[in-house]
């Protein structure tokens, strides 16, 4: 879902922030003219498995998980050369759109859950104490307007409602999969080993 992200990645932009991103997303974000680093430039590792590999990697992790109180934290990410991330911004693949769909397959249906994103906005939310999260379009203003009442950052309460908002809906996500799947449970599933 990319409503709004041209307004606000210009808003970052104005902020200084560099943008990090992925595929379409970063594609997008640079016909609209703003500058973006691709992951893979960051991770030194191209995206492989048809994109099922692209964010698990130390430098995004890393990046987001290191507790900045910590100076081992941020002596070992320093080691590393991993740059700290202080925004995560992530729109999951759409499940819920993909199952209503008019005769589509289990394996569409497995090919539309997403998991590295999943992954970021939980390790995203676990640090909020540090890193902002954003996982609704809806939400877009009203960071924007944080950054600009605040030159850049954003505050404690913000984050902590982004946060909770983001593993709300990573259990809305894991939910929705779980009861797709479960009239599958029965069905053997083909296994290629």
């Amino acid at each position: 879902d990319k409503t709004g992200l041209d307004k606000l990645a210009a808003s970052l932009k104005k902020h200084g922030v560099e943008i990090v991103s992925t595929g379409g997303t970063a594609k997008y974000i640079e016909e609209a003219g703003i500058k973006v680093t691709r992951v893979a430039d960051v991770t030194e590792f191209p995206e492989m498995l048809d994109g099922r590999v692209k964010t698990l990697h130390p430098k995004i992790h890393g990046a987001i998980l290191a507790d900045r109180r910590r100076d081992s934290h941020m002596k070992q990410v320093e080691s590393h050369n991993i740059k700290p991330i202080d925004l995560v911004v992530i729109n999951l693949y759409p499940f819920k759109e993909t199952i209503k769909k008019a005769g589509v397959t289990l394996d569409e249906a497995i090919e539309n859950i997403d998991i590295g994103g999943p992954a970021m906005l939980r390790a995203a939310s676990n640090n909020h104490s540090r890193v902002t999260v954003v996982v609704d379009p809806a939400d877009y203003g009203a960071l924007a307007d944080e950054l600009a009442a605040h030159d850049g950052a954003t505050d404690w309460p913000l984050r902590r409602r982004f946060a909770a908002k983001a593993f709300a809906r990573t259990a809305q996500y894991d939910a929705a999969i779980a009861h797709y799947l479960l009239p599958f449970q029965d069905r053997e599933y083909p296994r290629h080993f």
